[in-house]
């Protein structure tokens, strides 16, 4: 079986499992998202929709979040990991869309990885599920994954995202994003599938009998 055929076979699956995916982080218009999405780097999308509610009731645009001060943000997201640094993005973007961008997410790459705490995993985020431009954020999850059911030999997630970009059709990357994030959550995790005990991971490589080791992005 070529990549080609392995990247058919895994949408094919994932198409059958979760055939219409939502994102997972609780939000109600394009600023919530953002910030959400910032707020889940090295933090579990679970511990962020906890908190969330309790910083979207006292600000939910950008003028309110510069309002309630970074120490106040704070105070409310403090139980994340880098919450400093992020209350300090936070306040920081917010005054930077209401002095640049009249209060509103920009809908370019450009843009959206000028603000604080933004990089392109985000950004990529926000493009695909607030602006619906196919795009296909890879993180260390998605990373592992790719390498494991061999849709890619790449060192980081820039090369991985290339990959998985040539293999799938433009029209699914918003989707596969995640279905591939769900499916590793479920049934393809870090700790318990080593690569030959999942359904996918058996079904493309059937003949894998040692742990598969991949490599770190």
């Amino acid at each position: 079986m070529n990549r080609k055929q392995r990247a058919e076979k895994v949408q094919s699956h994932l198409d059958k499992l979760y055939p219409s995916p939502s994102i997972p982080l609780n939000h109600s218009n394009h600023f919530t998202l953002l910030i959400a999405v910032l707020l889940s780097a090295q933090s579990t999308d679970k511990k962020v929709n906890e908190l969330t509610p309790d910083l979207f009731r006292l600000a939910s645009c950008p003028g309110t979040m510069k309002l309630l001060g970074q120490e106040k943000i704070y105070s409310i997201i403090k139980p994340l990991g880098l919450s400093r640094q992020k209350a300090k993005h936070i306040y920081l973007l917010s005054s930077l869309l209401i002095d640049n961008f009249s209060g509103q997410v920009p809908n370019d790459f450009n843009s959206l990885e000028m603000l604080p705490g933004v990089g392109h995993k985000t950004a990529s985020v926000v493009m695909a599920q607030a602006f619906g431009i196919p795009t296909f954020p890879v993180d260390t999850h998605i990373h592992r994954l790719a390498q494991r059911w061999g849709l890619t030999n790449g060192m980081n997630v820039k090369q991985t995202e290339k990959d998985l970009k040539s293999l799938f059709p433009t029209n699914s990357w918003n989707k596969l994003h995640l279905q591939i994030i769900f499916y590793g959550r479920e049934f393809c995790t870090a700790r318990g599938c080593d690569g030959t005990k999942c359904h996918l991971c058996k079904a493309l490589f059937p003949k894998r009998i040692k742990a598969f080791i991949a490599k770190k992005a």
